[in-house]
């Protein structure tokens, strides 16, 4: 190892990269990157892999799964073509909304040349504050109906709380309030499966999207079940403005969970809103959460539920770690439910 080249650990790598550590770990699994190693035995990452580390992530970043980032890195780019399209698109599409945004600006000073102030709403609408999908409601038992707002909803919203917080309850609320969106329940079994499965056939074009997302999943280590293809039918559904899923680590293993969280952070600002109830650490990984993601923790004193910053320190971020753990731990008290002894 060249003792002039600058050499970072995984910490300091998967920061650099934008990525979480536990994401380089993976990329090592599949043989993607090596990093080096010190006289010590720690993981090192000098110039050369952190080139490797970079081009790993760019085509993560054009939706690429592990499989298919492997062939190309190997000389084979033939899956390059539909993601380098896929991206032109989004592109294309953030153009022409950036242009209407400019013709909107220039209209504004236009009429404030000619005496005209903006008309109530004009403002907000210019700087994108108003195109968002906002939801309030006032809070269900156990709370006492304090009024809950949550605005500029983000693609991607967890939500969470130890046992017995009511956090279900804000889940059924939400998918209530939210227009055009859907709860999907615990009820991810086999005959599940099954009237899935009829509901695919009969619908050929969502059936190719569930099947191109199932491939892409497999691929990127999950294991192929009913759970995951009950998830993936109505996320891929069209119609629908938004999905709250209750626990969506049911039925699925570790693996699954964490190809199916990178997949759905490959969606793009412009996604349906998931709200996503949780107590994973795979699928809520604090150190990976970005900026399309929201937390909400729902206390255990029953307290109004709060957004919470994915930064050690911040309000409710310790509250929030200690609600999350592997699919080994949680089994431990799956089915289990907070209860309280009466008072005497």
């Amino acid at each position: 190892m060249s003792s002039s080249a600058r050499f970072l650990n995984p910490s300091q790598a998967a920061r650099r990269l934008g990525v979480s550590a536990k994401a380089l770990r993976l990329y090592e699994q599949r043989g993607l990157v090596t990093p080096a190693r010190t006289a010590a035995g720690w993981r090192a990452y000098g110039p050369d892999e952190m080139a490797r580390a970079g081009e790993i992530v760019a085509l993560r970043a054009l939706g690429l799964s592990l499989a298919q980032v492997a062939r190309v890195l190997a000389g084979d780019p033939q899956g390059l073509e539909p993601a380098l399209a896929s991206h032109q698109a989004a592109l294309e599409a953030q153009l022409r909304q950036l242009g209407d945004s400019v013709a909107k600006v220039r209209g504004l000073r236009a009429d404030l040349g000619r005496g005209q102030a903006p008309a109530a709403g004009d403002l907000a609408r210019v700087l994108g504050s108003a195109g968002g999908i906002n939801v309030a409601f006032d809070l269900p038992w156990p709370w006492g109906g304090e009024r809950f707002e949550l605005r500029d909803i983000r693609p991607l919203t967890y939500i969470t709380g130890p046992l017995g917080c009511g956090k279900t309850r804000l889940a059924m609320r939400l998918a209530e309030a939210l227009p055009g969106a859907t709860f999907l329940g615990l009820e991810r079994s086999a005959a599940g499966g099954a009237a899935v499965r009829a509901r695919l056939d009969a619908d050929p074009a969502l059936k190719s999207r569930v099947d191109q997302a199932l491939t892409w999943l497999v691929e990127d280590g999950a294991t192929a079940s009913d759970a995951l293809l009950i998830l993936l039918a109505d996320m891929e559904a069209e119609g629908l403005t938004a999905i709250v899923v209750d626990m969506v680590e049911q039925g699925l293993d570790e693996p699954s969970q964490e190809a199916l969280i990178a997949h759905l952070r490959r969606r793009g600002p412009d996604a349906k809103p998931l709200f996503l109830m949780t107590r994973s650490c795979a699928i809520l990984d604090l150190t990976a959460v970005g900026a399309g993601e929201e937390i909400i923790l729902c206390p255990a004193n029953h307290s109004p539920p709060i957004r919470v910053a994915p930064y050690a320190g911040t309000p409710g971020y310790e509250a929030v770690a200690t609600c999350l753990a592997s699919s080994e731990v949680r089994a431990r008290t799956e089915g289990m439910i907070a209860w309280r002894p009466p008072s005497a």
